[in-house]
């Protein structure tokens, strides 16, 4: 029946994200005297709050409950975010673009709280039928659930959906969920070679997003 609905990922293709977030949770990590590793920021990419709360208190070594980790790294998101939203080039453009032909999803991994706030300050609110983070199912990326669920919401077949998406994780997740993969990856964290193969088209970033490029 052809694509029905557009479901996009959050951090790194309608926001550049990725290097505030790793800012944010080095310096909180450090100031909690944990061990900052030099692959901590990619190993998070796509993990839900819960994951990714645990494995700096865990893993990293920081000195907080993970429930108070994620709390704390989520105010400081916030006053990021209240001050700046780093829209990445064309991002309101291409939604915009694709809200006319489709339904629009959005499956993130940033917390509810925080999703609601780019969305907001974006003016892009109105645009998506279904919002939802990893922290509101099961599993965070790279299992499909919030890619499914997502779907779910919107009616409509994972099939019938166009994902687009720049990490590893978020790849594999949308692939597993069984969705047209549409990959824009980030040079500054890019995706594994393997998980980039899993795409249906790659595109330099969401401003070349085009009806021709969902529908392949």
């Amino acid at each position: 029946m052809g694509i029905a609905a557009v479901v996009f990922d959050m951090d790194g293709v309608l926001i550049d994200s990725e290097s505030v977030w790793e800012q944010v949770r080095h310096e909180y990590v450090d100031l909690k005297g944990g061990r900052w590793q030099p692959d901590s920021q990619v190993k998070m990419m796509g993990m839900s709050t819960v994951e990714w709360s645990a494995y700096l208190a865990d893993d990293l070594g920081v000195a907080e409950p993970a429930d108070q980790v994620a709390a704390d790294v989520i105010d400081l998101m916030a006053d990021k975010y209240a001050h700046h939203v780093p829209l990445l080039p064309g991002a309101v453009e291409a939604v915009r673009r694709c809200a006319e032909s489709w339904q629009l999803g959005l499956a993130s991994s940033s917390p509810a709280t925080l999703i609601d706030l780019v969305l907001a300050k974006s003016g892009l609110i109105d645009a998506f039928a279904a919002v939802l983070s990893t922290e509101e199912v099961g599993r965070g990326k790279p299992a499909p659930d919030v890619y499914l669920t997502v779907a779910q919401r919107l009616g409509v077949d994972p099939k019938d959906c166009t994902a687009v998406e720049d990490s590893t994780n978020g790849l594999r997740s949308a692939h597993a969920a069984g969705m047209r993969l549409i990959a824009a990856p980030r040079p500054d964290f890019p995706p594994s070679r393997e998980a980039l193969a899993l795409a249906d088209v790659v595109i330099d970033g969401v401003d070349q997003l085009t009806t021709e490029v969902v529908t392949g």
